[in-house]
């Protein structure tokens, strides 16, 4: 069986007891260095997650009789591995454990209500921002290339006013949060989510 586990923003307190249940129990752990590094360890067998999406479809399905979890940042499938696997596996062959997503995480600690958020990711596509700017409240993950700048000066360039809520290494102890306005967004953040607020 295939196990894909979410292991939350980050600190291993968010983790949920079925979550350290497959990971404690399982046979391979699958994960990105980061991942393998926090959970691996004296464990004698593991395979690190990369880019050849490919190959790792194949390598699962030779192996799905045996006890896999692959470790999944966040919630899996919320711009998570989730759903490339699911695609590809029967609910015979796969489960999904879900997880507290960074954009949850950042949400509680500013007490801002998700029930009208509009949410997307940057990670590896273009976001269309005449689409995301149409929407009051927009969470979006983030990533090296369309990262709270990239944002803010989109955000600039169609002279539009926002408040945008920055969490950076979120649940980590270098964690910060930030709430400014476009013209006090900095060059460069950590790893972060962001809120988008049209607050008019």
């Amino acid at each position: 069986m295939i196990t894909v586990v979410g292991i939350g923003p980050g600190n291993t307190e968010y983790l949920t007891p079925n979550a350290l249940r497959a990971i404690e129990q399982a046979d391979v752990l699958v994960g990105g260095k980061r991942h393998l590094a926090i959970f691996g360890g004296t464990r004698t067998e593991s395979r690190p997650l990369d880019a050849d999406l490919l190959g790792l479809l194949e390598w699962l399905d030779s192996n799905k009789n045996r006890a896999i979890v692959v470790l999944a940042s966040g919630d899996p499938l919320l711009f998570g591995i989730g759903k490339l696997l699911a695609t590809n596996f029967s609910a015979e062959e796969l489960q999904i454990v879900p997880g507290i997503s960074a954009i949850q995480y950042l949400c509680a600690k500013v007490l801002l209500d998700m029930n009208d958020i509009f949410l997307t990711s940057s990670h590896g596509r273009a976001p269309d921002f005449d689409w995301i700017f149409q929407h009051d409240k927009v969470a979006m993950v983030t990533d090296a290339i369309i990262d709270p700048r990239a944002i803010a000066d989109a955000l600039h360039q169609r002279g539009l006013s926002r408040t945008l809520i920055i969490g950076e290494n979120l649940s980590q102890p270098n964690e910060r949060i930030h709430r400014l306005p476009v013209a006090q967004v900095a060059a460069r953040y950590d790893m972060s989510v962001v809120v988008i607020l049209n607050e008019r």
